[in-house]
């Protein structure tokens, strides 16, 4: 037996997350992407190879267009190695056949760990190239362009990608701060309705667990914000990135080694909710419909006033979103309610204890260790047939 000691020692990495603002940003004049690229290089032109969502690319054709003449332009610092269009929606990180041909491009281009991969798109788009940038290489230097508002207020300020596996919502991925996100507003100018509301729930997920200020905000702009309003839009975009950022870099656990997970607050039934509907849900509707639900189930257990619980749900549905889908009552085979699954693949997910955020105040949170799982069921019910909490049930 050795009586050698052991080595211990602690390693201080230092991240930088910056989330950056602009419009055009491949307009020629416009010089935000290339200072970007700049700053993090040493001499020369840095290789930057581009991916797009399909979806992205048909809304805006002139994109690709103004990539290859932007790169042109400054070519003293940018080499362009291609621009690679790919599917949009969750279907890509369901086929590894797109994560291999992301690998495969990188190889032939050469693509080092001092060069660029630049991620356009929603969030299954970002998850994909992100998990690829972030193992090939052991990393490679990524700049996101989130195109939806879920993208730019939430998902695609993170520091966090994956990819399906098994059945399971990104069972695979990888913790790796981006190089940068850069927040261009023109990309959302020809995104549907849909994906333009997308992104208010995560908001008011962030304002329910850290800001009632934030919160009564977005109550008091609902009109402005149904109605897609441009000033409203870019606020609440801003103001939800700004949290989810804030929350990564000052929370103490920027790679979720703990149980806590506050800004997963109603996304233990909703990512169910997506596996149940085969991704007919969006990620934002599942988010609402997974909000309301531990909404309700709060106030049941007598942790949230029916008051607050009311306005949570009141402005949930004012902004364009349903708070219940039929798939929520499915069954397994064993005859049981098949969103219950969604507690143990959550707690799965995250390892150690199971723990969820609920609601004890309109923001504020507490975690709690387990769910009574009648009164899960008493308030799916609920939000089947919806009745105002203030008058009872």
């Amino acid at each position: 037996m050795s009586n050698l000691p052991n080595i211990e020692h602690s390693i201080a990495i230092p991240y930088q997350l910056r989330v950056l603002f602009t419009e055009n940003a491949f307009d020629s004049r416009n010089l935000l992407f290339s200072n970007l690229i700049r700053s993090g290089s040493n001499q020369g032109a840095s290789r930057v190879i581009f991916y797009i969502d399909e979806g992205v690319a048909a809304a805006q054709p002139q994109l690709a267009r103004n990539i290859a003449s932007y790169c042109a332009v400054h070519g003293e610092t940018l080499d362009l190695r291609g621009i690679h269009l790919l599917p949009a929606g969750e279907a890509i990180k369901n086929e590894t056949d797109y994560l291999k041909g992301i690998y495969a491009e990188i190889e032939a281009q050469k693509i080092c760990r001092h060069s660029y991969i630049v991620a356009i798109g929603g969030g299954a788009l970002l998850d994909t190239v992100g998990f690829a940038a972030a193992t090939a290489h052991r990393g490679i230097r990524l700049v996101r362009f989130p195109s939806t508002t879920l993208g730019q207020g939430d998902a695609g300020v993170g520091v966090k990608n994956g990819f399906n596996f098994r059945g399971k919502k990104n069972f695979v991925g990888a913790f790796a701060p981006p190089f940068a996100v850069v927040n261009d507003f023109s990309l959302l100018d020809t995104l549907p309705e849909k994906h333009l509301r997308n992104g208010y729930i995560e908001a008011i997920k962030v304002a329910l667990i850290r800001d009632r200020d934030f919160f009564e905000w977005i109550e008091a702009n609902a009109k402005a914000l149904a109605a897609f309003d441009t000033a409203a839009m870019r606020e609440i975009i801003h103001r939800s990135a700004q949290h989810h950022v804030a929350h990564i870099a000052t929370s103490g656990d920027p790679f979720e080694t703990g149980s806590v997970r506050p800004l997963d607050f109603g996304h233990w039934a909703a990512h169910k909710l997506e596996q149940l509907s085969g991704f007919r849900i969006s990620h934002g509707e599942a988010v609402a419909i997974g909000i309301a639900l531990d909404t309700i189930y709060s106030e049941r257990m007598g942790l949230l006033d029916p008051h607050s619980a009311q306005r949570i749900l009141d402005l949930i549905r004012k902004l364009g979103f349903e708070t219940y889908a039929p798939e929520l009552e499915l069954e397994n085979d064993l005859g049981q309610n098949a969103t219950l699954a969604g507690l143990e693949e959550f707690r799965e997910h995250l390892g150690g204890e199971l723990t969820i955020t609920l609601l004890s105040a309109i923001g504020k949170r507490l975690e709690i260790h387990e769910m009574d799982t009648k009164t899960i069921l008493q308030s799916i019910s609920d939000l089947r047939l919806p009745v105002s909490i203030e008058l009872g049930r």
